[in-house]
Formats: structure tokens, C-alpha cells, sequence
């Protein structure tokens, strides 16, 4: 069984705010799905020129050095030019991922979407999402779904797939399944992504300032006036999984700006094959990989292409640079003696990621993700894209201050809750 999470023991990704493995593309804020714990309003009729997208990706270009392009919203498919925004992200030398529910996504528009330069998809699936004829499926018969998709990119060909999932308090015992699923389709999943679910309260004891003025929070769209609320940790989420899969072993992580001994994203890498996972990529692989990456291409690795994925047993190569890769190696050759044809199959890799969104400290200080990668633009300014709603309601990000000082500074705050789809 592995020691609990320590930091000293895990790879710190190198990430920052001009330079990052991924920026954050918002072209809409229409959505055709409503998702429990979304942190942005749907407004129908938002779409952005392609003027106004040009612009904030040069500001990107100016500002952030990134590998990848997450194209969100809303729904980014609603866009009556996703194409176009694909190809524009695509000449300027970065791989474009969009982050969808999918609803709109067909055959014809996914062969439409590759041809114009898209690198990966990364479907939000939950079942707290309110799809037709699918409010009553469990996470576990959301499944089928996933793997309609999977199979839809798979025959496309050459594009990552990713799906991500909120883990709310009655879905968390559902992670290992979901995990489990992963692996059966280890070939043609390559990520996999857990969103911590955080509802953002307002609790008493506390005053909402921007600037020195005190403000109503009831415009944002996550806050709610219950002093209940729900706190999930990355470290659940690790728990759960370990539940299943007892070597489960996370290898890379960004931690809190005011917390640093929380784990904000926490990354794993297992190889295997659909039968059997032999073990897991350590802390030196995850380094060498994304110092490699920036000293031949410039920038920090986010998503890879299906076919380098499917390359494991090249990786295993490295095994004498890496501990984790070292028992990788070990477990895979000792199952390979006892059944040669096991060297002839290939070795996959999948990427598991678990993110715990932004929350308060008891003394009302924000603490979010170190290195953030989905960093955004509004007004020409780089920001938080969790935190947008915030801006364009009041202009500036709220503060939490202690109300008369009487706040019990021993309780969390939470703010904002986790996404939905939007890692």
C-alpha cells in the first residue's frame, strides 16, 4: 500500500503564468446542457467574432507561452465557427482541445474539426448533468456514453480523447469504476480527468468586498446562501481510487498559492493493457519529459497524439532513470516470462488527473491553483477563467474579509465549486 501523498516525493510541474502547458479559449458562454456546479451563466446569443477571438489569442501569444489550447465555454461547438477558431489556433503552432458535453458533436462535424487541426476532445460526463432521456443514468451506465465517443474519435483517428467528471459526495464511491472503465478501453481513452466538487457558500461570519465596497454575491451563478457546504479533496479522490487499484501512485502536482500542502492537481501516468496495469510513471519521467519538451519545442507537454500513447514498452527504456518505471518494468518482464505472447501486444499509457478547485482559507484568503493552467483573457488582461464571473459581475475579484473579526478562522471557505468540464 503507498504512504500517503507528500510533496517532497512527487514531481512539482514547472508551470506558470507566462509559461504553461495550456492557455484557456472561452468563444461562447451559450451552452445547450445545464451541469450542476458550472461556474459560468449561459448566455444564449454570445458568441464572439472572429475578430475579438484573433484578438485574445494574440494576447495569449504575447503573454503565455502554452503547447495546447483549450477551447471552452459554455459549449464551444455552438459556435457557428469552431472551425475557423481550430484552424487559427493551429497556425499559430499549438494543439487545439475542445472541451464539450458533446450533444452537437457528429461524425460529420468531428471529420470536419480534424481536417481543420484539432488535437484532442476532452468530453464532460457526469451524471449530474441534465442530458435528454439520460437524467436518471448512474456514472456507471454513463459509460456507454463515454464509449460511443472513445469509439467516435477512435475511428476519426489521430485525435487525444479525454473525458472529465465532477466528483460530488454520492458519486466519489462511483471514481474507481469510472477508473476501471478506463482501462478496458486503455487503447483508445488517453485521459482521464476528476473535478473535486466545491460549493461555494456564503457563511456567515464573513463580508464580500471589491475594492472597499461590499457587495452581493447573489449574482454569481455557483454561490449559494447555505451554510452547509461541500468540501471534496484531491486526496478523496486518491482514497477512492486506491480503493480498486491499491498501487495507484500520482507522480506529478501543482499545489495551492496559499495552501502549499494541498495537492491542486495531482497528475498519474499508468501503463498496461486492457487486462492488467503493470505499474506507474514516477517523479523523474514526468521531469525528463517536460524539461525535453520545452528545451526542443519551447513550451511545457500537455496532450500527446493516441499513437505516442500507445508506445509503453519505449518508455519502459527509461526505467533505470525512474523508480516508478523500474517496477513497471519489473512487473511487465515477469509477466512477459510467463506468457511470451505479452511481448507482442502493445503497452498503453493513460493519464489520470484529479484537480481540486479554488478555496478560501478560514481567514478568507483565495487560495488557488499554483501554475494554472487554464488561465484566460478578459479586457486584455490574463485571469483566472473560474473566476471570470466574478469580473463580469463587478469588474474586479471579490474579497473575503472576516465580518467584526468574529469569523471562526478554523473552518474552510470554499469558492468557487468545481467545473463542469472545465479542467
Amino acid at each position: 500500500m503507498p504512504a500517503p501523498l507528500n510533496h517532497r516525493g512527487l514531481y512539482r510541474l514547472p508551470w506558470n503564468l507566462p509559461d504553461n502547458a495550456i492557455s484557456w479559449l472561452e468563444p461562447t458562454s451559450a451552452c445547450n446542457l445545464y451541469c450542476q456546479g458550472c461556474y459560468r451563466k449561459n448566455i444564449p446569443d454570445s458568441h464572439k467574432s472572429l475578430e475579438q477571438v484573433r484578438k485574445e489569442l494574440d494576447i495569449l501569444n504575447r503573454l503565455r507561452n502554452t503547447d495546447s489550447v483549450s477551447i471552452a465555454g459554455g459549449d464551444p461547438l455552438m459556435h457557428p465557427q469552431i472551425e475557423k477558431i481550430v484552424e487559427m489556433i493551429a497556425a499559430d503552432g499549438q494543439k487545439p482541445i475542445i472541451n464539450t458535453n458533446g450533444l452537437l458533436l457528429t461524425k460529420e462535424k468531428l471529420v470536419a474539426l480534424k481536417k481543420a487541426g484539432v488535437a484532442g476532445f476532452t468530453f464532460h460526463i457526469d451524471s449530474k448533468q441534465q442530458r435528454p432521456h439520460m437524467k436518471a443514468k448512474t456514472e456507471i451506465e454513463l459509460n456507454e456514453l463515454r464509449l460511443q465517443y472513445a469509439l467516435m474519435l477512435a475511428e476519426v483517428g489521430g485525435i487525444s480523447c479525454s473525458f472529465n467528471a465532477t466528483v460530488y459526495e454520492d458519486t466519489l464511491k462511483d471514481v474507481p469504476e469510472i477508473v476501471a472503465w478506463g482501462q478496458s478501453h486503455i487503447d483508445i481513452v488517453q485521459v482521464l480527468v476528476f473535478i473535486a466538487y466545491r460549493e461555494g457558500s456564503m457563511r456567515k461570519g464573513y463580508d464580500y468586498l471589491v475594492g472597499s465596497k461590499k457587495i452581493d454575491m447573489a449574482p454569481i451563478a455557483y454561490i449559494v446562501d447555505e451554510e452547509r457546504q461541500i468540501y471534496i479533496m484531491s486526496t478523496d479522490v486518491v482514497e477512492a481510487i486506491r480503493s480498486r487499484y491499491p498501487d495507484f501512485q500520482p507522480s506529478a502536482y501543482l499545489n495551492g498559492t496559499e495552501r502549499p500542502d494541498h495537492f491542486k492537481w495531482l497528475l498519474t501516468m499508468r501503463i498496461g493493457t486492457k487486462d492488467k496495469i503493470f505499474g506507474y510513471a514516477g517523479p523523474k519521467f514526468m521531469e525528463l519529459s517536460q524539461t525535453l519538451h520545452h528545451l526542443l519545442n519551447g513550451s511545457y507537454l500537455a496532450y500527446t497524439k493516441p499513437k505516442v500513447q500507445g508506445r509503453g514498452k519505449a518508455m519502459l527504456l527509461l526505467a533505470p532513470f525512474d523508480k516508478g518505471l523500474s517496477r513497471t518494468a519489473l512487473a511487465y518482464l515477469h509477466d512477459a516470462a510467463r506468457s511470451p505472447s505479452l511481448l507482442f501486444r502493445k503497452l498503453h499509457t493513460q493519464s489520470i488527473m484529479i484537480i481540486q478547485p479554488a478555496d478560501f482559507t478560514g481567514s478568507g484568503a483565495l487560495s488557488m491553483c499554483d501554475g494554472c493552467p487554464d488561465i484566460t483573457v478578459w479586457e486584455d488582461r490574463l485571469v483566472w477563467s473560474c473566476r471570470m464571473e466574478e469580473l463580469i459581475n463587478f469588474g474586479d475579484w471579490v474579497r473575503a474579509v472576516p465580518a467584526n473579526g468574529d469569523a471562526d478562522a478554523s473552518k474552510p471557505e470554499v469558492h468557487p465549486p468545481a467545473t463542469s468540464g472545465k479542467p
